[in-house]
């Protein structure tokens, strides 16, 4: 499909502690953003809690307020994209609507004990077979089971099919439109789909007792995923992209070839290298995961298609009997290798919340200048345990190499030079896991504006760090895949929209990179082997 010369994308970025929503011209260049806070909820050690209606109510009202904010009516937009955290788990009712229980955040490490009691039995290499991804609390399944196992009425409201479960994306698409669907990015995090058929694991739902009926309906990342509610807005908008968070950075960053990688950086720390169109298994305790699924009709369809995928026999099956059209597409998957660091922004958000070291989270930069290096402060972010490449939910932090002198300026080095050594460890396991050298690292989120954090990520990695001009990379991605859907972007949008802001290239000595990749190293194994 040629590009359109008009119309406008709206892009949804739900985040753990924001919702917003971009509009995107057809340059895709961001003209408008609407933003709300949200609130994260610690009801006890471990425990990490939302608000689901919270959840959606920010969001539609950023929704509507960026509309008005561009100047613009419901009928200049052309699509919808939804970009969303990932692994939150949210359970609902299917009639009502309403939420059975608060939504369990990613970061939430309840099933800690769950989680060992499987790897335990021996299933780990089991689970990482079917689906990439290792047993931890991170994923979603512990988390349903955890909620059904804790209520024995939500257990046989369940099993009578009255329950829906569903990521952040299904729940704002079942508000929204009234599906229940899941795009297969967000599918592939829940611990429950096969990779090799891309549908449910019925050997793992029977495994941990999860009823199928439960589970949303799994499409492509550019599937057909419904239309706005009569009255939510002016018209009734296609949705036609749906990316998780980190795989939308991923698209957003342009790394559409193996061996391109990108770093974002917010409340955590997500690397992911794209590795092609076929699985690549990890052997350095990393995530394989989809990237991305796409149509091949992609740039020949209209808005509101009804082609169902192709490729994946078994996901045809749930979506036939809707289809009044026989007429199916070819579906093309990247797959990516990713390592997931748990704590990056929320690092400085903890010095600024509870240590009251600074009073805004970009005034960290600022007390960081003022000393040259940590001198020897080492912070090890294990707040809720560690991810990859270690994955310890039971670790905990710790502050080391305090003496007399340490000043708030080395600690607040010392919080910026943690969230690199865990992307240092994080993309070291990459390289060994990946046939393809690491030439360059292309970064993203709202750190990546902190150019101490930039360089010294630079200097550790010894490679070079590439800012865009806007960091706005993953809501950048989901309206590129959106736009593309509906024909007002091509595939050469993303390289003609994607401009270099600033290169970070490497200056460290090597001695003194070694000296402090040796210092943390040494911290990190003593925790580990102390909590063994």
């Amino acid at each position: 499909m040629a590009k359109t010369e008009n119309g406008f994308i709206l892009a949804l970025d739900q985040g753990t502690t924001s919702s917003r929503s971009i509009i995107f011209d057809n340059q895709l260049t961001p003209i408008a953003i609407a933003q709300k806070p949200l609130n994260i909820i610690t009801p006890k050690s471990g425990f990490i809690e939302q608000n689901a209606n919270d959840i959606w109510q920010t969001q539609i009202s950023t929704a509507q307020e960026v509309i008005a904010k561009a100047g613009l009516l419901a009928t200049d937009i052309s699509a919808i994209g939804i970009t969303n955290q990932r692994e939150t788990t949210i359970i609902w009712h299917k009639k009502t609507g309403k939420p059975v229980a608060p939504a369990i955040v990613w970061q939430d490490r309840r099933t800690h004990q769950w989680c060992r009691d499987w790897r335990d039995k021996g299933f780990d290499a089991k689970i990482q077979q079917i689906t990439g991804l290792r047993i931890d609390p991170y994923f979603s399944a512990s988390k349903i089971v955890w909620l059904l196992n804790q209520n024995p009425k939500l257990r046989q409201q369940a099993l009578s099919g009255e329950l829906a479960f569903g990521t952040v994306d299904s729940w704002l698409l079942f508000n929204m439109t009234g599906e229940h669907s899941i795009d297969i990015t967000n599918a592939s995090r829940t611990m429950l789909m096969s990779l090799q058929t891309g549908d449910w694991s019925e050997e793992l739902l029977d495994l941990f007792d999860i009823p199928k009926t439960m589970l949303p309906t799994i499409k492509p990342s550019d599937g057909d995923f419904g239309v706005t509610k009569q009255g939510m807005f002016g018209k009734q908008i296609p949705v036609t992209a749906v990316l998780g968070d980190q795989q939308a950075a991923l698209y957003g960053q342009g790394c559409n070839r193996a061996g391109m990688a990108k770093s974002t950086y917010g409340t955590g720390c997500f690397l992911l290298m794209n590795t092609g169109d076929k699985p690549c298994a990890s052997h350095q305790q990393l995530l394989t995961t989809v990237a991305w699924q796409t149509t091949e009709a992609n740039h020949t369809r209209q808005p509101n298609r009804h082609e169902p995928s192709g490729k994946l026999p078994n996901l045809l099956k749930p979506l036939q009997n809707l289809q009044r059209h026989k007429k199916t597409s070819v579906t093309q998957t990247q797959y990516a290798l990713e390592g997931s660091v748990f704590m990056a922004g929320a690092i400085v958000q903890w010095l600024r919340d509870n240590l009251g070291m600074i009073a805004r989270s970009e005034d960290v930069e600022t007390l960081a200048a003022q000393v040259p290096d940590s001198q020897g402060v080492t912070l090890i972010p294990a707040f809720t345990g560690l991810g990859a490449p270690y994955w310890r939910a039971d670790a905990t932090a710790r502050l080391i190499g305090l003496t007399r002198g340490t000043t708030k300026a080395h600690i607040a080095r010392a919080a910026l030079e943690a969230i690199a050594l865990q992307a240092y460890d994080v993309l070291i396991a990459m390289q060994k896991d990946s046939p393809v050298p690491l030439h360059e690292l292309r970064v993203d989120g709202g750190a990546a504006n902190n150019n101490i954090l930039m360089q010294f990520q630079a200097d550790i990695l010894n490679v070079p760090v590439l800012r865009p001009t806007t960091t706005e990379s993953t809501a950048k991605g989901v309206a590129l895949l959106a736009g593309q859907a509906v024909g007002l972007y091509d595939d050469s949008s993303i390289g003609e929209s994607w401009q270099l802001d600033r290169i970070f290239e490497p200056k460290m000595a090597l001695s003194e990179r070694q000296a402090i990749v040796e210092r943390w190293q040494f911290y990190i194994n003593q925790l580990l082997n102390e909590q063994n």
